[in-house]
């Protein structure tokens, strides 16, 4: 049994100041921001999507590790059963926003990887 991962979901910098970060991401890299959510007051969730992919910022956790990688899976629920059934630990419980659930793992050398089920648009 397998998670099914379908792609990429996103791969994600933490950054301290949404608004520096977002005069470097938007003016000198020129990305349009797409998805952008305040998780709370003054916290910022901000996608940008690249040739395919997705580039998050978010200041939800400025001491994150400097970039992590993010798996979309067909199925949440299937993906978590079979992190289960193999023993590995979850680095983080599932977790629910607004537009997906997720919840983390580790690989044998400590690196998080999230595992990520975006919700269907209404």
């Amino acid at each position: 049994m397998g998670l099914h991962v379908t792609r990429v979901a996103f791969v994600h910098h933490p950054v301290t100041d949404v608004a520096r970060a977002r005069g470097f991401y938007e003016g000198l890299l020129a990305l349009v921001p797409g998805l952008q959510l305040e998780l709370s007051p003054g916290t910022w969730w901000i996608e940008y999507e690249i040739a395919g992919q997705t580039l998050a910022i978010s200041n939800l956790r400025p001491t994150a590790p400097a970039a992590s990688l993010t798996l979309e899976v067909a199925s949440l629920d299937d993906a978590l059963a079979a992190v289960r059934a193999a023993g590995v630990a979850l680095a983080f419980e599932p977790v629910e926003f607004a537009p997906c659930r997720m919840a983390g793992i580790r690989d044998p050398d400590g690196n998080q990887i999230g595992l990520h089920q975006r919700k269907a648009l209404p």
